[in-house]
């Protein structure tokens, strides 16, 4: 049965007995709590299902924001979702008093550069990945980028033996505060700024 998708079959999307103006603030805080209540980016196709037909999730995701500014979290777009994000300014007060131990990512500065190479050359393989480092990325490091959802596997090489290669993921962009790849800051910078670039 199309629609049903999760218990959504005994949701009233349409809301229909309520004024508009009630309507629309319910759809946003609908958004707000699918938001809240997921650790991944909600594509938009998910939030669709918790608001009426004519609804548009863009406009709605628009006014979540403008009612959240002053407040210590904001509405970020990541990848092709969105996402309940801590303002910046807001992570060393979070730091200080909240148990997130376990939430950081815990990478040593060689299993950056991997991800970095990555972000900057996928999709690329293992075989690019040893051109670049001038060594081989080990199975298990790549296994850990990929078990924390920081890589997934792209296409296959238009090669013989067909290699599989590596991308980053919404996961990834989330984690370095990006909306998209397009974040990523440009090579030559990082020569500028005396950081080689990967």
């Amino acid at each position: 049965m199309a629609g049903t998708r999760r218990g959504t079959s005994d949701l009233d999307r349409e809301l229909a007995d309520l004024p508009p103006s009630l309507r629309w603030r319910e759809w946003m805080r609908r958004i707000e709590a699918v938001l809240f209540a997921s650790a991944a980016p909600v594509p938009r196709e998910d939030l669709a299902r918790v608001v009426g037909q004519a609804a548009s999730v863009d406009l709605l995701i628009e006014d979540l924001a403008v009612d959240l500014e002053g407040r210590p979290y904001e509405v970020a777009r990541v990848g092709t979702g969105w996402m309940l994000r801590t303002r910046p300014a807001y992570g060393p007060v979070i730091r200080a008093a909240a148990d997130v131990g376990g939430q950081g990512l815990d990478l040593s500065e060689f299993d950056l550069a991997v991800l970095a190479a990555i972000a900057f050359h996928q999709p690329v393989s293992r075989d690019g990945l040893k051109d670049i480092f001038g060594k081989e990325i080990s199975r298990d490091l790549i296994g850990r980028l990929a078990e924390r959802n920081l890589i997934a596997t792209g296409p296959r090489e238009p090669r013989r033996g067909a290699p599989y290669t590596f991308v980053t993921t919404d996961t990834f962009l989330a984690a370095f505060g990006m909306q998209s790849l397009r974040d990523l800051p440009d090579p030559e910078q990082l020569d500028d700024a005396g950081v080689a670039a990967p």
